[in-house]
């Protein structure tokens, strides 16, 4: 199946390079402003590609992008251009809002008119917001961001490094924005059927600790490597390519993705069962009042976010 790209910068590089190396697709297209860049881009990878499963790649216009089943959208200012580098600000990704839905209402109707069929992968940040107005922008369903997958990737791993286990081993997600209102769901968070609460006191560590350090070392782990690459690209790319492949192949994996919720009245992440046409069902995990309670404030972050795009 075809695959489009929009943009050909550090994150829209690392998605076709993901891909590539996943193989999802038989064909895939990259399409960025500048149009030089593209050609460069595909020029250097199409050489390694020949290592990897089989794929045609190309540069190309917004009519090239006719008969994608997917089109991935990366354009926009990124937080360290953007000003979204602090961790004592509230707003985090948010700040890129205003500047990106500008050029949201420029690129979307363009794929939709080129792919009229395709499922719109939001990555720009902030994904959520973003992905409610190429939603109407679009004039169909087939929108979603790439959510918290990412972020519940990041709790998984932070868990597993601290208590000296594989990451694979560990079952926990984040909810709601992707962005500083985001919800851990500790309580369902498990290690082969035991909790992690559990699990942190058998290995004689205070909890408390342990998950204010998680969650602070989750929340901005994109700031760190902001920080130390000065662009945070390889870890989305794979999510990408990994949505890509359940999206293509219709798998119904269920992943933390964003996709619009009406319950919540916005669009944000919950686990998601991913097919062919994007997200089939989304599925409400079991969460303490506590948690609940959080998932509500994020849906109000994101419901004042988007009213403010009117």
């Amino acid at each position: 199946m075809k695959v489009g790209i929009l943009g050909a910068g550090a994150v829209g590089t690392a998605c076709l390079l993901s891909l590539v190396m996943r193989g999802p697709a038989r064909e895939i297209v990259l399409v960025d402003r500048t149009r030089k860049r593209a050609d460069g881009v595909i020029a250097d990878l199409q050489y390694g590609a020949v290592l990897s499963p089989a794929v045609t790649l190309a540069a190309g216009d917004y009519g090239d992008l006719r008969g994608a089943a997917l089109v991935m959208i990366t354009v926009g200012v990124n937080e360290k251009t953007g000003g979204a580098t602090d961790r004592k600000d509230a707003a985090g990704r948010l700040r890129l809002l205003d500047t990106n839905a500008g050029i949201y209402r420029d690129v979307v109707p363009r794929v939709v008119a080129a792919a009229p069929d395709a499922v719109i992968l939001v990555v720009t940040d902030p994904p959520d917001p973003l992905a409610d107005l190429a939603r109407t922008l679009a004039g169909h369903e087939r929108v979603l961001s790439t959510g918290t997958f990412l972020d519940s990737l990041r709790f998984r791993f932070h868990l597993a490094r601290r208590l000296g286990i594989s990451a694979a081993s560990v079952a926990a997600q984040v909810i709601g924005e992707h962005g500083t209102s985001q919800v851990f769901l500790w309580s369902s968070a498990r290690i082969s059927g035991m909790s992690v609460a559990d699990a942190v006191e058998d290995k004689g560590e205070p909890f408390e600790k342990l998950r204010e350090a998680v969650e602070n070392d989750v929340r901005y782990a994109n700031i760190t490597i902001i920080e130390g690459t000065g662009a945070s690209q390889y870890g989305i790319g794979m999510v990408c390519a990994r949505l890509a492949e359940a999206i293509l192949r219709d798998e119904r994996s269920v992943m933390p993705v964003a996709s619009r919720n009406a319950q919540f009245g916005t669009t944000l992440s919950l686990p998601s069962v991913l097919g062919r046409n994007g997200v089939v069902r989304v599925l409400c995990p079991e969460m303490t009042p506590e948690e609940r309670a959080a998932l509500e404030r994020s849906a109000e972050v994101l419901r004042g976010a988007v009213a403010r795009l009117g």
